[in-house]
């Protein structure tokens, strides 16, 4: 069975993941998000880990949590050995995806639909090196 990472932010693109929840018993499925209030109640119902919650709002401590988060990813990355990467953004998803496409693994960027004409900046990031990049709008596609 294949191993997959569902992988994002918490909050609008945690939601937006969520909503594949039922593809999740499909395959050896791990969760991971951002450790907040909100996310705690996950492991009654998921595998999940998290990696730490950093809000570009305060930037000097957002730095040092993304520093934290990319030897988090690394190790996360390397515990689960996961076979795909299915995320929805945001910042917390770009290590794993990088360190993913590092060792050859399918990775998939589903855009938020909450854009409509733009990339998100993670979707800018992560397009050179996703398998498959989804968009939700057909103006998107340009």
């Amino acid at each position: 069975m294949k191993k997959v990472m569902f992988i994002s932010s918490t909050g609008g693109h945690l939601n937006e993941l969520l909503q594949l929840k039922k593809i999740f018993k499909n395959y050896d499925s791990y969760l991971v998000t951002e450790k907040t209030k909100t996310t705690k109640d996950l492991k009654k119902d998921y595998d999940v880990s998290y990696l730490m919650y950093g809000t570009k709002h305060r930037p000097l401590r957002y730095v040092f949590v993304a520093i934290i988060n990319i030897f988090k990813s690394i190790y996360l990355y390397h515990k689960i050995k996961p076979d795909v990467i299915v995320t929805t953004g945001a910042h917390t998803c770009v290590p794993i995806c990088y360190i993913a496409r590092l060792h050859h693994k399918k990775i998939i960027y589903i855009e938020t639909f909450a854009n409509i004409h733009t990339k998100t900046l993670t979707g800018r990031l992560i397009y050179p090196i996703a398998t498959t990049f989804v968009v939700q709008w057909d103006k998107m596609l340009e």
